[in-house]
């Protein structure tokens, strides 16, 4: 076995199936088990060739017990084994799961929260609202927060998820279960499939925000695109939004780490070959399958749990600022996990749905949504870059046949964080955006410059390729007027 090479694969023509897809049959190489489609533009597809995402696309192509297409969204860019972007589905039992189709932070998502407040309510308080928040929420590389688990607590957590924290400590209300992925808890977790080492990781990390593509953004609905949708969701023209981006950190990272080393061991057991290490897996039904997906449940709801804290000290940071605004106001919108692997039935087949870099994007009148979501479909969020727009979508019920229920997760990079860095200085970036009335709170120069607008791509083009291919359609653009970053 041997690393996929760089570059767009040679000798492979990608044919038109539709106004943004693009096709690869399963007879491009003797090893494929499934044809590969790509949602994207002309453009879009063009960034994707310069890089490795498509050979990778391939590569998820060859894994034992894929079904229907290996599926790329338009955010799609290099990742580690899956691209980042990547959906695929193995049918069980004997399906594989593959560590690397979820990614290193395990439910990496997005919690966007919506405040009972416009923009000109916030008036002068703009800057102090930003400062408020980022001084309430650490962040950075193996940066803990105030509460440190005890094993019992962290026991409640990885078993549980955001209910412990809800009805057993507290935190939040009981609306927020109903406006998060699987009401912020994966079945089946069990905290001792985690190793000690990832359990110490994580023990002190809830209500952190970690480094990296991670940030916590204050908002404005500046334009309402689909306004029966737009209701149902509780945003207006003008409003305030706080968008959360993190997940497991050191402990999903740690269990991801885990499995991809144990698994590799394993692979001649199973007689699995694989065209790139990274892919390493195993058979659902395994001892080894069985223990990674309830570790990874586990991370997860530690993901949920974490997102669930930072809001809660958004709900602080907002509630110190403006007295008559109580905390339960502050409104959860929804929350969505970006990488998860998770048992789905679609057309009475039980699947294993890999979602690398991806968002869930169930339609109308599906069953695991909560009532008020049956008529407008899932809420799914595309974040943009610090300086661009951010978009709210709603899931179409065409997303389930044409992606395994599936969206892109943001914009995508474009640009190495390394090119990144060259093409703009910190201080520079700062000057920019604070100019564009963007109040920026990152203490690292370097950190900020790797996440500039200009390493990511067009997120309007990407959200309109998501609407086009019939995953999710706009349904309102947020504009960023506060970054905060490790």
């Amino acid at each position: 076995m041997s690393d996929a090479s760089p570059g767009s694969p040679p000798g492979v023509e990608l044919t038109p199936s539709g106004p943004v897809s693009w096709d690869i049959p399963a007879s491009a190489r003797e090893d494929m088990r499934v044809p590969v489609r790509i949602y994207a533009s002309e453009d879009l597809l063009a960034g994707m060739r310069t890089g490795n995402a498509i050979t990778q696309l391939m590569n998820v192509a060859t894994l034992p017990g894929i079904v229907g297409h290996a599926y790329g969204m338009p955010d799609m860019h290099d990742g580690y084994g899956f691209p980042v972007g990547g959906v695929a589905a193995t049918e069980l039992p004997d399906g594989v799961v593959s560590p690397g189709g979820v990614g290193f932070d395990i439910n990496c998502g997005v919690r966007l929260l919506a405040l009972p407040l416009s923009r000109e309510a916030l008036g002068s308080h703009h800057e102090r609202l930003v400062h408020e928040m980022s001084r309430s929420i650490p962040s950075g590389v193996g940066r803990g927060g105030a509460w440190r688990l005890d094993d019992y607590e962290l026991d409640r957590v990885l078993a549980e998820g955001v209910p412990y924290l809800v009805r057993g400590r507290g935190y939040g209300i009981e609306e927020d279960l109903l406006h998060c992925e699987s009401g912020g808890c994966l079945p089946g977790a069990d905290g001792g499939a985690v190793s000690p080492r990832a359990r110490d990781r994580g023990r002190d990390q809830l209500g952190t925000m970690g480094s990296g593509n991670h940030f916590v953004e204050l908002q404005v609905v500046d334009e309402i695109i689909a306004r029966d949708a737009a209701e149902v969701f509780g945003l207006a023209q003008g409003q305030l939004t706080v968008l959360i981006h993190s997940g497991s950190r050191g402990l999903g990272h740690q269990v991801c780490t885990d499995y991809v080393r144990l698994m590799d061991q394993k692979l001649p057991e199973y007689g699995i070959t694989l065209p790139d290490r990274q892919l390493s897996c195993a058979p659902v039904s395994s001892r080894e399958g069985k223990e990674y997906l309830a570790a990874m449940a586990a991370a997860a709801n530690f993901a949920w749990c974490n997102r669930h804290m930072i809001a809660h000290h958004v709900r602080q940071a907002v509630n110190r600022i403006f007295r008559e605004i109580p905390l339960e106001t502050v409104r959860c919108v929804y929350d969505v996990a970006h990488n998860i692997a998770k048992v789905e039935e679609f057309g009475g087949r039980r699947l294993c749905v890999h979602r690398k870099g991806a968002t869930r994007a169930f339609g109308p009148h599906h069953g695991e949504l909560a009532a008020h979501f049956q008529v407008t479909g899932q809420p799914v969020f595309i974040p943009g870059s610090m300086g661009t727009a951010s978009y709210v979508m709603a899931g179409l019920p065409t997303s389930d046949t044409r992606s395994w229920a599936s969206a892109c997760h943001g914009a995508g990079r474009s640009l190495s964080r390394s090119a990144a860095k060259k093409a703009v200085t910190g201080p520079e970036l700062r000057k920019t955006l604070e100019a564009q009335g963007i109040v920026v709170r990152c203490p690292s120069n370097q950190g900020l410059a790797e996440e500039a607008p200009a390493a990511y791509k067009d997120v309007a083009a990407v959200a309109q390729v998501v609407e086009q291919a019939g995953l999710a359609r706009r349904v309102a653009r947020l504009r960023p007027i506060g970054v905060i970053k490790a």
